[in-house]
């Protein structure tokens, strides 16, 4: 798996580009069935990242937010697939806050086991693969080794996002004591974590899967968790949707964070 490292950060890396040419253009907002935003840049990044692996990896299938979800009864029988969100963070790309993320995940028995987060405007790329570890590469210069916080700060640094929040979020919140909330969209709130920038991402709002696979990857390769609501790790492809349950992404594991949620979660 090591050998995909390279490549699939460059085809990463290009599918940015592909983005950027968008983003720095005048470029028109069309809304999907679920009433979220496509622009072109979603669809240049899916068809430059669809190429690249199918030239890299022919045998596996792939699943792209941009190409529709195959029926359960087929993607159940897959061992390892490729699970890609050409443009994450949508929203903050219509915006122009530069808070968005191409993701680029492997899955193995329902556990992503490699990803790859490109951040296109900061030129930034975070990886984490099984047997490798976690790193960040800045400018297309060499890899970091980056590790999780050791110990949570006071107050404590809570990443969330920029376009959803909620009542069962806020509730939990008040459970924590101290905090700081520092806003953030994408798959970014899982990166900063896993470079210790912040202690608790809690997501108690739907999700995608091709929102998190990446993520996940780099943040447990960098010594961090991705658990559900029951303390598991949160997995994929095990039933017809591919929406994630409500979900916490922890860094340092000195505090029981899900001891905190309130009784109706």
């Amino acid at each position: 798996m090591k050998t995909l490292i390279d490549p699939v950060v460059a085809l990463a890396e290009e599918a940015g580009l592909a983005i950027m040419a968008v983003y720095s253009s005048d470029f028109d907002v069309q809304s999907k069935d679920d009433n979220s935003p496509l622009t072109q840049a979603d669809l240049n990044s899916h068809l430059c990242i669809v190429a690249g692996l199918e030239a890299l990896t022919p045998d596996l299938p792939i699943i792209s937010e941009e190409s529709g979800l195959p029926d359960y009864a087929e993607r159940r029988r897959w061992d390892r697939y490729w699970l890609i969100d050409p443009l994450d963070g949508t929203k903050e790309f219509v915006n122009r806050n530069d808070e968005f993320t191409v993701n680029i995940a492997l899955i193995e028995d329902q556990k992503p086991v490699f990803g790859v987060v490109h951040v296109p405007v900061q030129q930034k790329t975070y990886l984490g693969c099984e047997g490798y570890g976690a790193e960040l590469r800045k400018d297309g210069g060499p890899g970091v080794s980056i590790r999780v916080a050791d110990a949570s700060a006071s107050p404590v640094r809570v990443v969330g996002s920029r376009s959803h929040r909620g009542a069962s979020l806020d509730a939990y919140l008040e459970n924590l004591g101290d905090y700081d909330m520092i806003p953030m969209g994408s798959s970014l709130k899982f990166c900063v974590i896993a470079e210790g920038g912040a202690d608790l991402y809690p997501r108690l709002g739907l999700t995608s899967e091709w929102d998190t696979a990446a993520a996940q990857a780099v943040v447990e390769q960098a010594g961090g968790s991705v658990l559900t609501l029951d303390g598991k790790a949160m997995k994929y492809n095990t039933k017809s949707d591919i929406l994630n349950p409500f979900f916490f992404v922890v860094g340092a594991t000195d505090r029981d964070w899900l001891a905190l949620l309130p009784d109706s979660e």
